[in-house]
C-alpha cells in the first residue's frame, strides 16, 4: 500500500467513522480522510427513528455526534463533509470529488451506506410527505409530528414501526400500511411479527397488512390522504414512507467493481480490486451464519466490518469476517433484540412469558439454532449471542423441554468447554 497516500474512506456513517477510529487504534500512522456527502460530521443514526422523534424529549443534535471536532484533530483524521465522490480511478489509485479535486489513496474503503427506496406515486412530492434517512429528515419529521393529527406510515419494517410508535406517543392517530402479509416479514419470525403488530394495535394504532398503495391525495399542495389499491382512502395530514433501502453502489459500479444487491466482497471484505474494500450497508459478503451472499443493515455489522478492515489495512489480522450479526428495535415499551440470521423455512420454539411480554423465539435451520429473537429479555439475548458465536449445538427438541432457559443452557455449555 502507498503509505503516503494513506486511506480514503468514502462515507461518514457508522462504518466510515469506525474505520478511521480503528485504523488509529491499530497503529496506522498514514493519512486518513473521510469523505462524506452529507453536511454533518459523523453521528449516530439509530436514535433518529426512536428517542429523537419522542416529543417528550429535548432534541439535542450534539449528543448524536460520535466525537467532537477536537477528536479528529487530535488523531489526525481529516473529515470532508458536503463532498461527494464522483468517480474512482482504480489505475491511478485516486478518487475525484464533485469539486473536481482529486484525492490519492493507498487503500480505499467504500462505506457508502444505503438510500431509501422511492415510491413512484401521484402526489408523492407534496408537502407533508416524509422519509427518514438522515438528521435533516429527522429534524423535519420531528417538527411535522408536533403539528400532525393523522399519520399514515407506508411500510411495516423496523423504521416504519418505530416512527409509528413515536407518532402514537405524540398523540397522533396512526395507520401502518404494509403490502406484505405481515410486518417485518423480511427479518423476523411469524410469531414475533404477529406479536409486534398486536402490540401496536393495543396502543391504538391501525395496522393494515396485505394492502398496497395506489396514490396519495393532496389539497392545495399538501398531503390529505392515502388511497389503497382497494380504492379505500385513508385520511392523513402526515405521511411517512419507510419501504426499505437500497445499497449505494453507483460509483463502485461505474469503476468496474462487481455489484449485485451491494458491492461484492470476499470473506475478508475486499472487492475484486485488492486496494478497495467495501463495508456496511453497501456491501454483500459471504457469511458463515447464513447461506449465500448477505447484505446487512445494522450498526453491529457496520462496526465489526470496519474493525476487520482496519486491522487488515494496518498490517494485522487478515482473518475471515465472521462476527455474529445482531440487531435491535425499540417500539413503545418493547425492547426487541435479535441474534443471528433467520430464514423463511425456520422451525421455531418459543420460551418465556408471551403474555407478560418477556420471551424469546428460537429459530432453527436444518435442526440447529440459527437465530434468537428476544422481547424484553436481555439475558436471553446475551446468552443467545454466546451460544451462536461459540457455535454450540442446540436443537428444537432440547429447547422445547419444560423449564428450558437460554441462560442456563449457555452456562452449562461454557462449563462443559472450560
Amino acid at each position: 500500500m502507498d503509505a503516503d497516500a494513506g486511506v480514503v474512506v468514502v462515507g461518514g456513517g457508522q462504518a466510515g467513522f469506525q474505520t478511521a477510529v480503528s485504523l488509529r487504534q491499530n497503529g496506522f500512522a498514514g493519512p486518513v480522510t473521510i469523505v462524506e456527502a452529507g453536511t454533518a460530521r459523523p453521528y449516530q443514526r439509530p436514535p433518529l427513528s426512536k428517542a429523537y422523534l419522542d416529543l417528550t424529549n429535548e432534541a439535542d443534535d450534539a449528543v448524536l455526534e460520535f466525537r467532537p471536532d477536537s477528536f479528529y484533530e487530535r488523531h489526525g483524521v481529516q473529515v470532508r463533509v458536503g463532498t461527494r465522490v464522483s468517480s474512482i480511478d482504480r489505475r491511478a489509485g485516486a478518487v475525484r470529488l464533485d469539486s473536481a479535486e482529486v484525492l490519492r489513496y493507498g487503500h480505499l474503503v467504500l462505506a457508502l451506506g444505503a438510500r431509501p427506496r422511492q415510491l413512484s406515486l401521484p402526489a408523492i412530492d407534496v408537502a407533508g410527505v416524509h422519509v427518514l434517512h438522515d438528521l435533516d429528515d429527522a429534524r423535519a419529521l420531528r417538527t411535522a409530528l408536533g403539528a400532525a393529527t393523522t399519520v399514515v406510515v407506508i411500510g411495516g419494517g423496523f423504521i416504519g414501526l418505530e416512527v409509528a410508535a413515536a407518532a402514537r406517543r405524540s398523540g397522533c392517530s396512526v395507520t401502518v400500511v404494509e403490502a406484505a402479509p405481515r410486518v417485518m416479514g423480511r427479518v423476523v419470525s411469524r410469531e414475533l411479527s404477529e406479536f409486534v403488530a398486536s402490540a401496536h394495535r393495543s396502543k391504538g394504532a391501525v395496522v393494515r397488512v396485505g394492502s398496497g398503495v395506489a396514490r396519495l391525495h393532496d389539497s392545495n399542495g399538501r398531503v390529505a390522504g392515502v388511497e389503497l389499491t382497494s380504492g379505500e382512502v385513508l385520511p392523513a395530514d402526515l405521511v411517512v414512507i419507510g419501504v426499505g433501502v437500497e445499497p449505494v453502489t453507483d460509483v463502485a459500479e461505474s469503476a468496474g467493481l462487481a455489484v449485485r444487491n451491494g458491492i461484492l466482497v470476499d470473506e475478508t471484505l475486499l472487492t475484486v480490486d485488492p486496494r478497495i474494500s467495501a463495508i456496511g450497508d453497501c456491501a454483500a459478503y459471504p457469511s458463515v451464519h447464513a447461506p449465500g451472499m448477505v447484505r446487512l443493515e445494522s450498526v453491529q455489522n457496520a462496526t465489526d466490518q470496519a474493525r476487520c478492515v482496519a486491522a487488515r489495512i494496518a498490517g494485522g489480522s487478515v482473518d475471515r469476517y465472521a462476527a455474529l450479526p445482531w440487531f435491535w428495535t425499540h417500539q413503545f415499551d418493547l425492547n426487541v433484540q435479535i441474534a443471528g440470521l433467520g430464514g423463511e423455512q425456520d422451525d421455531t420454539v418459543t420460551v418465556g412469558d408471551v403474555a407478560g411480554e418477556k420471551f424469546s423465539v428460537l429459530r432453527f435451520r436444518a435442526g440447529r439454532l440459527a437465530c434468537v429473537e428476544s422481547v424484553n429479555s436481555p439475558a436471553d439475548h446475551m446468552a443467545a449471542r454466546k451460544i451462536l458465536a461459540d457455535n454450540v449445538f442446540l436443537g428444537p427438541a432440547e429447547a422445547g423441554r419444560r423449564g428450558f432457559t437460554l441462560k442456563e443452557f449457555a452456562r452449562g455449555a461454557s462449563a462443559a468447554n472450560a
